[in-house]
């Protein structure tokens, strides 16, 4: 007998999500997953950087729904352990699915995340939101036609150094006016 995946009843949602409000069991657990983070990205909990797309109750179990930020993202098998080491010390059973498609895109960040990311020294990707019912592929990467402002002294007289910087998902800058380089997460 061959079991089927598991399925959300509608699908994930798109865009940045918002912390829901109330007093439910569904609220108390986005609340107690705010506090796992990004590993490489400390100060973003998985929500706020859009990884964390949905959670549903499948009793006697939560399924908590992760999209990576790239196929082969080196960070998931670690931020599926601190899921479930968040659901277990809070003595909830879970499991973590793991959902490719929609894909990942960085307009699925929040706009407070971009504001930590530019505190933490990270300049924040821009935007790419995609019309209704359509789906950009991109083959080869984008050069940048927009200038990328300096999160330490946001100056936009800056220079990318390499396509890769700290972590695939980032490319290295420098700032041309305070000289200090920076992380730029690249838009997706």
């Amino acid at each position: 007998m061959v079991s089927q995946a598991p399925t959300l009843a509608q699908p994930l949602p798109l865009g940045p999500l918002a912390l829901p409000a109330g007093d439910s069991e569904e609220v108390a657990i986005w609340t107690l997953l705010e506090s796992v983070c990004d590993p490489e990205i400390p100060v973003l909990s998985l929500r706020e950087i859009g990884v964390l797309r949905a959670i549903k109750a499948v009793p006697p179990l939560w399924q908590l729904w992760i999209t990576p930020t790239y196929n082969g993202c080196p960070a998931m098998s670690q931020m599926k352990e601190d899921l479930l080491a968040a659901m277990q010390q809070a003595g909830k059973q879970a499991e973590v699915l793991t959902c490719l498609a929609p894909a990942w895109s960085s307009d699925w960040i929040t706009s407070q995340a971009k504001e930590k990311l530019r505190a933490y020294g990270i300049a924040p990707p821009h935007a790419l939101a995609q019309q209704a019912g359509t789906q950009r592929i991109r083959l080869v990467p984008k050069m940048h036609s927009e200038r990328i402002a300096c999160p330490q002294c946001h100056s936009l007289d800056t220079t990318e150094t390499s396509q890769f910087g700290s972590t695939a998902c980032k490319a290295m800058y420098k700032c041309l006016a305070c000289a200090e380089p920076f992380d730029y997460f690249k838009p997706y």
